[in-house]
């Protein structure tokens, strides 16, 4: 291509700039792309006014990369995650993740991204270092526990519920260990922070638990963005397979996870499918890692329907404690009215 010196990039604050959003919401489609909701500013390459490649930024993810096909070859790949890396920089994250397509796996290799996940020939997920989650995984080892059955629930708890509460109980009594997970992500309605606190004193009693804080490898903006869209009707199928291999062939076998659990969804498609695609992944033959049953366990039923936290959400907004006071443990109950009363307040 000639005059490429004279190529402009700019940054397109995507949440504030709707008609800069759609240009490159256009160009993407056009590379067989989508501009997922999460992203927060695009890095656009322009030349004689028009969009010629683009890549976006959402947390510490790098994503939906792509070049016009008249300048691959040319460089500009690379030029484009340059300008990703330093705004990535600027923004002070620096453990960096990046979705693309298993062709481009090599030209990224070359820019210091190693591949972790691949889910077929859609995508591959990559980070910028050679042994991130290997040390993670031999800080998750230095947790093992001794028995034959070693259990693992991954959990969001936006709030706990007695519900939780349940499936802990009953996968703890499956087990000779049970490690839970907490969801890192403060991309739900109550913070990190907060569920962390009420899942550590729901499960109070049982003993035979361990609680780990979550990780970017399990259910997180980098492996599984969709699913802190599921309300929103959106859940990725090449992302949920990224996020389960993980689990399967390093996480689960660091600390020698031999099931599973997984509360029933009677009610959320997106949820059920995410269900099946868990049994699919994780208990089908695999010569890279030892099979991990899921089990689905009923869930519990309160007042005449499954107990769930987004029955809580909903009853929370319309302040209705008597209903909610038969769904959660006391400790989620004094948290909510606490908070609903500095609302209160600051309004």
């Amino acid at each position: 291509m000639q005059n490429r010196v004279n190529l402009i990039f700019k940054r397109i604050y995507l949440q504030k700039e709707a008609e800069r959003r759609e240009r490159v919401a256009a160009f993407l489609r056009n590379a067989g792309l989508s501009l997922e909701a999460d992203c927060e500013i695009a890095v656009c390459a322009e030349w004689q006014g028009e969009v010629v490649g683009c890549g976006a930024i959402a947390g510490n993810v790098l994503k939906s990369i792509a070049v016009s096909p008249a300048l691959q070859g040319e460089g500009l790949s690379l030029k484009l995650l340059t300008e990703l890396l330093t705004l990535a920089y600027e923004l002070n994250r620096s453990e960096l993740f990046l979705f693309t397509k298993p062709e481009n796996r090599q030209l990224f290799s070359g820019a210091g991204f190693w591949p972790i996940a691949q889910a077929g020939e859609l995508v591959v997920l990559m980070e910028n270092s050679s042994e991130r989650l290997s040390r993670y995984c031999r800080q998750l080892a230095l947790y093992r526990q001794p028995g034959k059955t070693i259990g693992a629930i991954v959990m969001n708890a936006n709030p706990f519920t007695l519900g939780h509460r349940y499936l802990v109980e009953q996968a703890a009594a499956r087990c000779d260990w049970l490690h839970l997970f907490v969801v890192k992500e403060d991309a739900s309605f109550f913070s990190y922070t907060d569920r962390w606190a009420l899942i550590e004193q729901g499960i109070a009693g049982i003993d035979n638990v361990t609680l780990h804080p979550g990780s970017a490898y399990l259910i997180s903006r980098a492996t599984f963005p969709g699913y802190f869209l599921k309300e929103k009707g959106v859940v990725d199928d090449c992302h949920s397979q990224i996020d389960l291999q993980l689990f399967r062939e390093h996480l689960a076998p660091a600390l020698g996870i031999t099931h599973r659990f997984v509360g029933n969804e009677p009610f959320c498609p997106l949820t059920r499918a995410y269900n099946q695609r868990m049994h699919n992944i994780l208990s089908a033959p695999n010569s890279h890692s030892p099979a991990i049953e899921v089990v689905e366990l009923p869930r519990m039923e309160k007042l005449g329907a499954p107990v769930s936290a987004s029955r809580v959400r909903k009853l929370y907004a319309e302040r209705d404690w008597q209903a909610i006071r038969a769904l959660v443990p006391g400790g989620t109950l004094a948290f909510l009215q606490h908070l609903a009363a500095e609302h209160t307040e600051t309004v």
